[in-house]
């Protein structure tokens, strides 16, 4: 069962010390439309060959527009030996409903 964590959750538990990584697989189209500041971007179909940037030992919790695509990259890294991987539920559009409305949809 891969972790659910919250936009809110994250922040909360990046302001409280925790080494949380943000790993953004949407498009490079998307990103130019609204990205989060300290992502880590490596678009979905790329995550396979770019396995090796992926530091295991820090969590990961992975984001993109609605939280779909970002779960199916989250089963695929716990499929290859990550075992600290959250998916953000909701993705952006919820980063930007719980977290910061600036960031455009």
């Amino acid at each position: 069962m891969i972790e659910q964590m919250t936009p809110s959750e994250f922040v909360r538990r990046r302001a409280a010390g925790d080494d949380l990584v943000l790993l953004d697989v949407r498009e490079p189209h998307e990103l130019v439309q609204s990205s989060v500041k300290g992502a880590l971007h490596i678009p979905m179909a790329q995550i396979p060959d770019r396995l090796a940037e992926l530091d295991r030992d820090r969590p990961l919790v992975i984001l993109c527009r609605s939280g779909g695509r970002s779960q199916a990259v989250a089963s695929f890294l716990m499929q290859r030996g990550f075992t600290q991987v959250a998916n953000l539920s909701g993705g952006i559009i919820r980063w930007n409903q719980e977290v910061d409305p600036s960031v455009v949809l």
